[in-house]
């Protein structure tokens, strides 16, 4: 998609992204995060993480396809809008089957028919977003905020109608997925930059973007993107269970602490990134994803805290920093593909993986009275994050501030 502007944002403009970020993240925060206790009221307790996992399948399978349909054949506004609705429909189907007392099977098919239209739309907003911004590096990361601070509204938007346990929580996220679809009229679409009037398989399924890989700093990027998701993926489910095990109540409250800290540290980030060059700052990231889980391994409240803290860093300076760093290096008319790439690596191929194995890694970790041994559970996913942060050490360079346009990405 081609830039719709080439001079700076005014505040009109700004408040209008940060408007569509924000209630992208109410949206997706009244679908994900009450699922687990939505699903044990309803009886599908066992169904909890093949319905999270369902995400993980959706960031396998659409984010290249709509990101390929973006770049090439409709505007990415014009795509949020037509997967917002079906997103909606969707949600508004689950809560019904729910209600109905639907099998366990068709309530899984229907979400993860709302994840395949759901999950696209993160790297879909976020080329909106850079499309408009001449300086992404200090632009970015107090825009994106909004999207973290609609997210925290949702949470609590959903807990204050009491609809944490109720499937009319989906019913809610129904009506706020239609509410960003109308907001998008407000948004000027661009044109389609890369268009092309007969494309192959690959390239209508986005499969092209995987020739990013043959960059050797793109390369790096996108490993250590999806090797960090991998521990990076325990932080959701285990640390509230390991918040009740240390008798803590209102996890969710407590759990909300590091996304007040992303907000913060994103109305910062572009300031750090003109100073400092991308490898320290996803550096100072991944360290603080290591902090994280070794002061949880302490196995004590306070430290637990502290360690929930370190997310916002953790999350801002290795994946905000990514995002930015994709917007600058590489052509606009590939802007899509390789957010929606990096979607997959990280929601796809790092969290299925990550669930699998930090799910096994909780299963070992358990006494024989079923009781967690939690020091032993956050010092073994340490060490994978310890791993992740050699190989980023050695493999990414960062040699040359060459954008790889599209002549490049095809070799």
């Amino acid at each position: 998609m081609r830039d719709v502007s080439s001079k700076e944002l005014g505040w009109a403009e700004r408040i209008e992204l940060m408007g569509l970020l924000f209630l992208h993240g109410m949206a997706l925060a009244a679908w994900f995060v009450p699922m687990g206790t939505v699903l044990q009221a309803s009886g599908l307790g066992e169904w909890t993480p093949y319905a999270f996992g369902a995400s993980a399948i959706a960031a396998l399978m659409s984010p290249l396809f709509f990101g390929a349909m973006a770049d090439r054949s409709f505007p990415p506004v014009q795509v949020l809008r037509w997967v917002s609705i079906g997103a909606g429909c969707f949600s508004w189907l689950v809560a019904y089957g729910l209600g109905q007392g639907w099998s366990g099977w068709l309530i899984l098919a229907l979400v993860q028919m709302q994840s395949l239209l759901s999950v696209p739309t993160n790297s879909l907003t976020n080329s909106i977003v850079f499309s408009r911004l001449v300086h992404s590096h200090r632009q970015f990361g107090s825009i994106r905020a909004m999207g973290t601070a609609g997210w925290m509204a949702g949470c609590w938007l959903v807990s204050g109608m009491h609809l944490d346990a109720s499937a009319r929580t989906f019913q809610l996220s129904a009506c706020l997925w239609m509410v960003v679809s109308c907001y998008t009229l407000l948004i000027p679409q661009g044109v389609v930059e890369g268009a092309v009037r007969r494309m192959t398989l690959r390239q209508r399924f986005g499969l092209d973007a995987l020739s990013l890989l043959r960059d050797r700093d793109h390369r790096a990027i996108f490993l250590t993107m999806a090797l960090v998701a991998i521990p990076f993926a325990a932080f959701y489910p285990y640390t509230p269970a390991h918040m009740k095990s240390l008798g803590m109540e209102r996890t969710s409250a407590w759990m909300s602490l590091g996304q007040v800290i992303e907000v913060a540290v994103m109305f910062a980030v572009g300031g750090l990134m003109v100073q400092w060059k991308l490898k320290p700052v996803i550096m100072v990231g991944l360290l603080c994803g290591l902090a994280r889980y070794l002061l949880y391994a302490m196995d004590a409240s306070i430290p637990l805290l502290a360690g929930v803290m370190l997310h916002g860093l953790a999350y801002t300076f290795v994946y905000i920093s990514t995002q930015i760093y994709l917007a600058q290096r590489v052509d606009s008319a590939w802007r899509t593909r390789a957010q929606a790439l990096l979607s997959l690596m990280v929601g796809g191929v790092g969290n299925f993986i990550g669930y699998l194995v930090t799910g096994s890694w909780l299963y070992w970790c358990r006494g024989e009275a079923g009781e967690v041994d939690w020091r032993s559970y956050w010092l073994g996913l340490a060490v994978l994050v310890t791993v992740v942060i050699v190989y980023f050490a050695v493999g990414y360079r960062g040699e040359g501030s060459r954008r790889v346009d599209s002549q490049d990405a095809r070799g």
